[in-house]
């Protein structure tokens, strides 16, 4: 499917309102969020089928049809793909892109692909309950403990190890070469061998789209020999990095509890779903991705990472805090359950049953903890230096977060977390017991005073928590700035007038007015020119030469693309040339199934008609004579998009001004304000020290 029918699709499910296209065809009901109505897919007289509007999507609970409102015009109405989709922008008065000959065909080849993996399920089904099968059936009921409705619920099957789903497939007409492209059979390089079934003698599970429909398998075998799992390889309609398992059954689940649970295997899930947790989810074979880490953020903002205890699940976990830091973001993170005795969740829920389970779940650790853990757990820090070592180890992680203002509490925390382990010496922890801060206070001797401008507080009053472990008769430190900033430093101002004695007390007014005086806000220029390792540029402009930086640093780095290309096109790009240029870029690197290398980017940009414009870009060419390091590039990104923000708010900041002069409205007096308080956290942000 080309990009730009991509885009209508999205464009038509934002404008096309959901409830409006099922209540043309569906009588319904407003009932909490959602709406109500009798399923038009099977006859029911209580109605099980709902609408969710912010979610776009309908589902029927009685006979689980699902989609969208493309899906819903097909289906409701028995309408091919294209004329669902010319009859909505109809509806949304949208004008539809040309589709071409080879759109059409690729529809139709996508169609039959789901229709064949479909074939196959049912054999595999079909399979199970067969004279062969009794052994795949037996290890499902009887070592795994699964019903019949479990095995019906997840559609189980079992590989015979006769080559019979070949023979199967070609009896209803379907090719080699489309089996092995959905990677059904194997068919060997050497001609003298014959092709087979890729699964053979394994317990079968079909693995699902966001859609319910199948694309992929996976297949145990029943002893313990290796491979343990075989998984489908990627195919036209499977990619093992973008895909959940179970992810079509957990989310409507997962939606309702307001927790996703990611598990490390198939069978994980399956035992969640029978003991009650029917929101779990897994990677497919691989380690978590980050696309993986995504695709759950649609459904919960913080999903529980639940691992065995063992080596393996920690390291797991340690590989996920590497895959999850870049792509942070405010509200979205991941939590950590590890299982006690190595236990898996099957094993765990057998031996403790539910409610324990959902006990350990109210004991998650918080990414910053593993993070922490990751670099600290038996890390000597008996030398300043090495102490430094793991500062620096640590920051340098927390520079890996894309997001400025998460990888500012990032920092801020980890300093935190350094000054508390690390603010008493080997020899006090070991050989000696300071005496708790109140004897100090107590202690007839006159106190020394505090540095300014602290005082020192009142006997018997709690002592603040940067005297925590000081020896009698030591002096006191200077407070650390995370538990006692210092109060922000007097600007004096000038005066424009002085004010006659008229009888009142001119000292009390003068120190009111002193009290109540803010120095003046930073200019945005002022602001950003004097941030370290900023571009110099002013604000008022230059936009061509920022964006030509962008996609110097792009063709650099690639995986760039992914961080900024949503910023970067909702950016005010006036060059239409740049902007082509980058669209160019962006579709060449999104085709690829495979992340593409800067030289790789490069070559396939250089039989495009932009090429000239790629030679003419001396930033390019400083970037490649001395590629700086990519976090620096996000850094500079960073501040480059943060100038374009406040450019742009300090001019609807002036229109909406003037317009509040001629026309006084609470709406637009509300809204003026909202983005004075969203500017001046991006200046106060701006001004600070750099992390």
């Amino acid at each position: 499917m080309n990009d730009d029918l991509q885009r209508f699709i999205e464009e038509l499910r934002a404008r096309v309102s959901i409830v409006d296209v099922v209540g043309a065809k569906v009588k319904l009901t407003k009932k909490g969020r959602e709406y109500q109505g009798l399923c038009p897919f099977h006859n029911e007289k209580t109605p099980s089928f709902t609408v969710n509007e912010s979610k776009g999507f309908y589902h029927c609970f009685g006979c689980g049809a699902h989609g969208d409102i493309i899906k819903f015009e097909m289906e409701a109405n028995g309408l091919p793909f294209i004329d669902a989709l010319q009859k909505l922008s109809h509806q949304a008065g949208l004008q539809m892109p040309q589709l071409t000959a080879k759109d059409k065909k690729e529809e139709e080849e996508r169609k039959s692909l789901y229709d064949i993996m479909e074939c196959a399920c049912s054999f595999f089904e079909k399979s199970l309950r067969m004279p062969e099968g009794s052994e795949g059936l037996k290890y499902f009921t009887e070592k795994r403990g699964l019903s019949k409705d479990t095995i019906q619920k997840f559609r189980l099957g079992f590989a015979p190890n006769n080559n019979a789903l070949m023979a199967h497939l070609k009896a209803e007409g379907i090719n080699e070469k489309e089996m092995k492209e959905l990677g059904l059979i194997a068919i060997p390089e050497d001609t003298s061998r014959r092709p087979h079934d890729f699964f053979r003698n394994r317990v079968m599970i079909p693995i699902t789209n966001k859609q319910g429909r199948i694309i992929a398998f996976g297949g145990r075998v029943m002893e313990k020999i290796e491979p343990k799992y075989l998984n489908s390889p990627d195919t036209p309609i499977f990619n093992k990095r973008r895909n959940l398992y179970n992810l079509d059954k957990a989310r409507e689940v997962a939606y309702k509890e307001k927790n996703l649970i990611i598990c490390e295997g198939y069978m994980d899930v399956i035992a969640l779903d029978r003991y009650g947790f029917g929101y779990a989810v897994a990677p497919l074979g691989t380690a978590l991705t980050e696309e993986q880490i995504m695709e759950a953020w649609k459904v919960c903002s913080e999903p529980i990472l639940c691992l065995d205890g063992d080596n393996p699940g920690v390291k797991a976990a340690m590989r996920a805090v590497d895959r999850v830091l870049p792509i942070l973001k405010a509200g979205y993170s991941l939590k950590f359950l590890f299982l006690p005795d190595n236990q898996d969740p099957d094993e765990y829920l057998q031996a403790h049953g539910r409610e324990s389970f959902g006990a350990l779940m109210k004991k998650t650790k918080p990414l910053i903890d593993i993070l922490w853990q990751k670099y600290t757990e038996n890390e000597d820090s008996s030398t300043p230096e090495k102490k430094a070592l793991i500062e620096k180890t640590l920051l340098a992680e927390v520079a890996k977060i894309t997001d400025a203002t998460v990888r500012s509490y990032y920092a801020q925390e980890i300093r935190n977390r350094i000054y508390m382990a690390f603010k008493q010496t080997a020899w006090q922890k070991r050989e000696y017991n300071a005496p708790h801060p109140r004897a100090y206070f107590s202690h007839p001797q006159p106190m020394p005073a505090a540095p300014a401008p602290y005082n020192p507080p009142l006997q018997n009053q709690e002592p603040p928590a940067y005297l925590e472990n000081i020896p009698l008769g030591e002096p006191l430190p200077i407070p650390h700035p995370y538990e006692a900033p210092a109060p922000r430093p007097h600007t004096p101002q000038t005066p424009t007038y002085s004010r006659p004695n008229t009888g009142y007390n001119n000292n009390r007014y003068n120190n009111s007015r002193r009290n109540n005086y803010n120095p003046p806000r930073p200019q945005i220029n002022h602001v950003i020119s004097n941030a370290p390792e900023t571009l110099r540029q002013s604000a008022e402009g230059e936009n061509d030469k920022n964006i030509r930086f962008m996609i110097a640093a792009e063709l650099i780095y690639p995986e760039l693309i992914d961080d900024y290309e949503e910023q970067l096109f909702s950016s005010d790009i006036k060059n239409p040339k740049l902007k082509e240029l980058l669209t160019t870029i962006a579709d060449i690197y999104h085709e690829t199934e495979e992340p593409l290398s800067s030289e790789e980017l490069l070559e396939k940009l250089s039989s495009t008609p932009q090429n000239q414009q790629i030679k003419e870009l001396w930033e390019l060419d400083m970037l490649q004579k001395r590629p700086p390091f990519i976090n620096d590039l996000r850094h500079n990104i960073d501040k480059v998009l943060l100038e374009d923000k406040l450019r742009n708010l300090e001019d609807e900041i002036k229109n909406l001004t003037n317009e509040i002069c001629q026309n006084f409205t609470e709406e637009a007096y509300s809204r003026l304000s909202g983005l004075k308080k969203e500017r001046d956290e991006i200046l106060s942000h701006a001004a600070e020290p750099e992390i």
